[in-house]
């Protein structure tokens, strides 16, 4: 394994794991507050927090087991299981938005509406948001680094709880200036805004488990074969994702007067350009000869 191998192994797992501990933390405060000012508000987020601590764990595992190398079993790797990760944690999300409406929805209609105000109140939810904000950025850093959906979707987590926390600190302020459905009506927006994002997650995490083409990267691909010298034409272009990996599969046509040893080489050419140009990809370049004018 090289020392970059290594290197991102390391980051992500750490980056999952501060996680774990940060939701952990986020969920028992809001827990202990929550039963002591008797706020329906901060015990809402607490199971929203706990929520976020199941997804963080199955991260952190996904994580992990994703980085092992290919087996008997697995040869192309065990990257999917941050794409099946993902989706889970889209499911989630999706429980936790239709728990929110009905939350708010119920209180526009019956008018029942439990908010206390205390400084405790105001300093839990300030936490939360600090650290949530806190664990998104660095979640969304390394994901787009790593290209990891399982980390993408932690990610989006903690980005949730940000917007729910602020939305019972809306409602908090509300509370005390009269207001008191401030918050239901924010939280309504918030839980729309949360679907529509983890929809378009879901949908990418779907894709890449049936095996779906990437976007641009087939066409990448043909224009990187345009560029080879000793590439006559190809056919068969295969591209799928598993996990961060890209892997890559093309049949290339080149001089049927070519010694085999001339066109393994050409092959390895062509396999260095595209792993030099698409990141994390694995490529299998198969060569035969042309005979359009043979």
């Amino acid at each position: 394994m090289s020392s970059i191998d290594y290197t991102a192994k390391n980051e992500k797992r750490r980056v999952a794991f501060v996680s774990v501990f940060a939701a952990v933390f986020l969920t028992a405060f809001k827990l202990i507050i929550g039963l002591i000012t008797g706020s329906l508000g901060l015990l809402s987020e607490a199971l929203h927090s706990g929520l976020d601590l199941v997804a963080a764990t199955i991260t952190y595992f996904a994580v992990r087991i994703s980085d092992k190398p290919s087996d008997k079993e697995h040869h192309f790797g065990h990257g999917k299981i941050e794409n099946l990760s993902a989706l889970i944690e889209t499911l989630l999300l999706l429980i936790t938005c239709v728990w929110i409406i009905y939350e708010a929805v119920n209180r526009l209609v019956t008018g029942k509406v439990e908010i206390e105000v205390m400084i405790w109140s105001y300093i839990v939810v300030i936490t939360s948001i600090v650290v949530d904000y806190s664990r998104s950025t660095a979640l969304y850093k390394a994901a787009k680094k790593y290209n990891s959906q399982a980390l993408e979707a932690d990610a989006l987590h903690f980005s949730t709880d940000i917007w729910s926390s602020l939305v019972v600190l809306f409602g908090l302020v509300g509370a005390q200036i009269g207001y008191h459905f401030a918050d239901s009506i924010a939280a309504l927006f918030v839980a729309l805004i949360v679907i529509y994002i983890s929809y378009r997650l879901g949908k990418r995490s779907i894709n890449v488990l049936l095996d779906r083409a990437p976007a641009k990267i087939p066409e990448q691909v043909k224009s990187l074969l345009k560029d080879v010298s000793g590439v006559l034409g190809f056919h068969d272009l295969r591209v799928r994702e598993g996990g961060a990996q890209t892997f890559i599969e093309v049949n290339i046509h080149v001089d049927p007067q070519l010694t085999v040893d001339q066109a393994h080489r050409i092959s390895h050419k062509v396999e260095e350009y595209i792993s030099s140009n698409i990141k994390s990809c694995t490529v299998h370049v198969h060569q035969e000869p042309d005979t359009k004018d043979h």
